[in-house]
């Protein structure tokens, strides 16, 4: 990406990313550590401790293990608005395959005692790093800004539960509450590029556990039996029908069914079912529709095969839609838009979720984030041309890699103007 020539109201602000940008390569060093040790949600201790040392250095005021973790930094910096920074930290259950120099070979116990492989196939190793280098940029142009600007590192995002644990184990008794909360997020999309949209950006996702209870024996006379395989097969392939039929066209539902799991040889009829299920929208009435259809069938096919008992259907994780906040977005796009010029792109709802909208909500600020990408510009224009767009590596997958740079530049660069946006100018 070629660096532009500030225009417009906002020319101060661009001005200040070209001057106090700083060196970027020990980031770039201290993410491909991160990369290469990567910690699963509630266990990030080292990489929140290389947060927390870095804002330290800066002269932030930290506080650490908040929720878990969570990490806090705070500069005052005179009279004006209070502006937090969102970046989530942990990795996934994932083995990595990219055949990076500085690829992931760790595992780790996760919550349930199980060892897994670990990765950073989402890009929170980006989003770690990015705002690090955004907090060195900010304040080194402290002189040109007044307000207070709060850095926020996050655990457990991907368990949609790391920002309501750090606002419950008292996040806002520590710092100042936020005039604006803003967060960015790597995917798949052109390096050197970023998206922005107001309203519906991402959907609620619901995690429901499902357990079905049979009647187990020998895998010999099924007769005896109420088979919990049988039940779960019918209810996997019945749940396709709510989004076709039972959800209003044009509105934006899916069911998945992420995990089945029941029994552990092949000559034993089990006598339990576990289904663990996944459900993503935008609409809060399109939700219970579909919350109670899964009920519903559940419900049903359990009756229709005499099951021995009626059937438990739990909801275990909940996170609200993330829908971006008008007027701040405008206030962005004028920013962005002078900056990041035709690099800068309207952005497509996604139906994938987040829990950063929490952080905001819980205080009643106004937030937004914004997408930037991490394909090699090459890679993306030859498969733009191919059409195989779609086959690319999107975020949790195995191969997930985004280059380096520009794509660390992008992050830092984006994150510094959208807090120098609402910042008092000085």
């Amino acid at each position: 990406m070629q660096m532009r020539s500030p225009t417009g109201l906002q020319g101060l602000s661009l001005n200040l990313i070209e001057k106090y940008r700083p060196d970027l390569t020990p980031f770039e060093e201290t993410y491909r550590q991160i990369h290469a040790s990567p910690e699963l949600s509630g266990q990030e201790e080292q990489t929140s401790a290389t947060a927390a040392s870095h804002l330290q250095s800066l002269g932030f005021d930290v506080h650490t293990h908040i929720g878990g973790y969570g990490v806090a930094g705070v500069l005052r910096n005179g009279p004006g608005p209070t502006v937090l920074l969102r970046a989530d930290m942990d990795a996934l259950p994932v083995e990595e395959k990219t055949g990076l120099p500085y690829a992931s070979t760790k595992t780790a116990i996760d919550a349930d005692g199980e060892t897994v492989p670990v990765m950073h196939a989402c890009g929170h190793d980006t989003h770690v790093v990015s705002l690090m280098a955004s907090a060195s940029l900010l304040r080194a142009a402290r002189e040109h800004w007044s307000g207070t600007l709060i850095c926020l590192f996050q655990p457990a995002e991907e368990h949609v539960s790391g920002a309501r644990a750090m606002i419950e184990d008292g996040l806002y008794e520590r710092v100042s509450k936020p005039d604006v909360v803003l967060a960015q997020h790597l995917v798949r999309m052109k390096a050197g590029t970023v998206s922005i949209r107001a309203g519906r950006l991402l959907t609620a996702a619901d995690g429901i556990d499902v357990r079905v209870y049979g009647r187990g024996g020998h895998g010999s006379a099924p007769q005896s039996c109420i088979d919990p395989i049988v039940i779960g097969a019918a209810i996997v392939t019945r749940l396709q029908s709510i989004v076709s039929r039972e959800v209003a066209p044009g509105e934006l539902a899916v069911v998945t069914c992420g995990s089945i799991h029941a029994g552990h040889k092949s000559n034993i009829i089990p006598d339990e079912l576990e289904l663990k299920l996944s459900v993503r929208t935008y609409d809060k009435a399109t939700r219970e529709r579909v919350i109670a259809c899964i009920k519903r069938i559940v419900e049903a096919e359990c009756e229709a095969s005499g099951a021995v008992e009626k059937p438990s259907v739990e909801i275990v994780s909940s996170t609200p839609a993330t829908i971006n906040d008008e007027a701040t977005v405008r206030a962005l796009k004028e920013t962005f838009g002078s900056y990041f010029q035709e690099d800068l792109v309207e952005s497509e709802p996604i139906a994938a979720s987040e829990d950063f909208s929490l952080l905001a909500t819980a205080v009643g600020a106004p937030y937004v984030m914004w997408t930037y990408g991490g394909v090699d510009a090459e890679t993306w224009d030859d498969a733009v041309a191919k059409g195989t767009v779609n086959e690319l590596p999107n975020n949790h997958s195995p191969f997930f890699a985004p280059c380096i740079q520009p794509t660390l530049r992008t992050a830092v660069d984006a994150m510094s103007l959208g807090a120098l946006t609402f910042l008092r100018n000085r």
